[in-house]
């Protein structure tokens, strides 16, 4: 990959490339190597927005060098540029060569507009390899490269078609340092859109090349001599959102402003203290009515009054508008800090200082993360004794909270007779002809996650007991028992044993498992 200065969105083009191509040597699976397709479609908008950029690039130092007189020197320096964009230009077209002769070799385009052949790991390195295609493709490249150090004598600009022991990712590779150019992009299993995103990122070395040598080239005229010719208000306040209450404060000021300029400024009519060609906008922040998420646009119009040379004096205006956000009392509970393993535990994270910017994504060490459908909701599902949350916004890591992490409190076993609960101490006053065996959940759990605190006996054995003999045994399944066959030969003085089997919990998900910490196991109901 070419170096320059490039864009973050052409950086991450690049770095989405060089992962990509680094899985390819690892053969990994074709499933992986169809992002190609993004790769190339991502690669060939941004080298069209650039290839329009060096065009203005061209232009604007053609207008320089009017502007100074057309000078000789001047004039030789613009032929430079004129000849650095033929070059580009030519390459460009020759790799678009390239790359619509391979689409044809694999079968074209569909009516979609999807390459046929778009897995084809035969055609690449046959074209490029076999044929030697890709040997001469690397000339032309370093022939380009060698031109523009040339024309601009800058040794900075480095080959663009290089072997693997001249990319640092593959340079200590055993099975890859060995392999030159051609075969390194084009060689065995490379699919056809891999292909294509080499061309492509080809393309953008390309430009990342010519962008240097007429940055290099302009500085010769000037070109790249920053000229004002708006002068506008700017304000830049400390942050958008502000609680109601407090100050709004924001630095106000001439965008291109002179050290020969004394401005007066105010807001709404109110006058702003000037220093250094500053003001500072200080009040407190109002509003009277929000909107659902709690916040309420305001606006202020900000004046700048200054006297141009010449003596005319002049006033630009602008509206400035701000978010005031309602405020908010944020309650954390102590249980926070301990979470339940395998349950569905229910946080709201927020981070205020980011305002209407916060878009929150989490990430899960020693569990999982399931983002909820509001903004800052997450349900964190422990898989371990610990779980850290990672927080982050914007792509960028705000921080991370560790929690611990509790196993869920055993059920309790109880026995329901008419609706009520059976008193174990006293019995029954003859043999109940049904019950129900229940599985209460401990309190505070049940309060702290309800979804999950959901348990159900599936299985249990009762047996009518007889002077401590067996009479008769049954085996139902599910909490609601029919006992009419034991109470039936049920006499005062018998004891019904109930032995639970198999308790079971119903999760947040609504998915179903065994839960084998309960208790008491044996349960007996004396018959009286």
């Amino acid at each position: 990959m070419a170096g320059g200065k490039q864009s973050p969105r052409d950086k991450m083009i690049g770095m989405m490339y060089l992962v990509l191509t680094a899985l390819l040597a690892l053969q990994v699976s074709n499933s992986v190597l169809e992002k190609f397709i993004f790769i190339n479609q991502a690669f060939e908008t941004t080298n069209k927005e650039n290839v329009s950029e060096n065009v203005k690039k061209v232009e604007s130092i053609q207008k320089a060098v009017g502007d100074a007189g057309n000078r000789e020197k001047d004039l030789a320096v613009l032929d430079k540029a004129k000849k650095v964009r033929e070059a580009t230009k030519t390459i460009i077209e020759e790799l678009d060569v390239y790359k619509e002769e391979l689409i044809q070799r694999t079968g074209g385009v569909d009516e979609n507009g999807n390459y046929l052949g778009q897995k084809d790991i035969d055609a690449p390195s046959a074209m490029f390899v076999n044929e030697k295609k890709g040997d001469e493709l690397k000339d032309n490249l370093n022939e380009y490269s060698s031109f523009l150090r040339e024309v601009t004598g800058d040794d900075a600009i480095k080959n663009i078609a290089k072997d693997a022991n001249e990319i640092s990712v593959f340079k200590d590779d055993p099975n890859q340092n060995k392999k030159g150019f051609a075969e390194l992009n084009f060689g065995h299993s490379t699919p056809m859109v891999g292909a294509l995103a080499s061309l492509s990122q080809l393309q953008s070395d390309v430009i990342v090349e010519e962008t240097k040598a007429l940055a290099t080239l302009a500085r010769e005229v000037g070109a790249e001599d920053l000229k004002f010719d708006q002068i506008v208000p700017m304000v830049r306040p400390e942050s958008r959102v502000v609680a109601a209450g407090s100050e709004y404060v924001a630095d106000m000021f001439i965008a291109a402003s002179s050290s020969a300029v004394n401005p007066a400024m105010t807001y709404d009519g109110n006058e702003v203290e000037v220093i250094d060609g500053m003001g500072k906008v200080k009040f407190t922040a109002r509003a009277s009515s929000y909107d659902k998420n709690g916040m309420s646009l305001q606006s202020f119009i900000g004046a700048i009054k200054v006297k141009l040379p010449g003596g005319r004096d002049t006033t630009f205006t602008d509206t400035i508008e701000y978010i005031v956000s309602k405020p908010v009392i944020q309650i954390q509970s102590a249980s926070v800090q301990a979470l339940y393993l395998n349950c569905g535990n229910e946080l709201t994270v927020n981070v205020p200082a980011l305002g209407t910017a916060y878009n929150p994504t989490f990430g899960t060490k020693g569990g999982q993360s399931i983002k909820g459908a509001n903004r800052g909701d997450v349900t964190i599902v422990p898989k371990s004794a610990n779980v850290t949350l990672s927080v982050s916004s914007g792509g960028n890591l705000i921080g991370t909270e560790s929690f611990k992490v509790k196993r869920i409190p055993k059920p309790e076993i109880t026995v329901y007779s008419g609706g009520r609960e059976v008193d174990l101490k006293r019995g029954t006053k003859g043999a109940p002809r049904s019950i129900k065996i229940q599985a209460v959940p401990d309190e505070s759990f049940a309060q702290f996650l309800p979804k999950d605190a959901k348990f159900r006996v599936a299985e249990s054995e009762i047996t009518l007991v007889r002077s401590g003999r067996a009479v008769q045994s049954l085996r139902p399944k599910g909490p609601d028992v029919n006992l009419s066959s034991l109470a039936s030969q049920a006499r005062p003085g018998d004891a019904l044993v109930i032995e639970v089997k198999k308790v079971q919990r119903r999760n947040f998900k609504g998915e179903v498992e065994d839960f084998p910490n309960f208790g008491p196991r044996i349960l007996t109901v004396r018959i009286n």
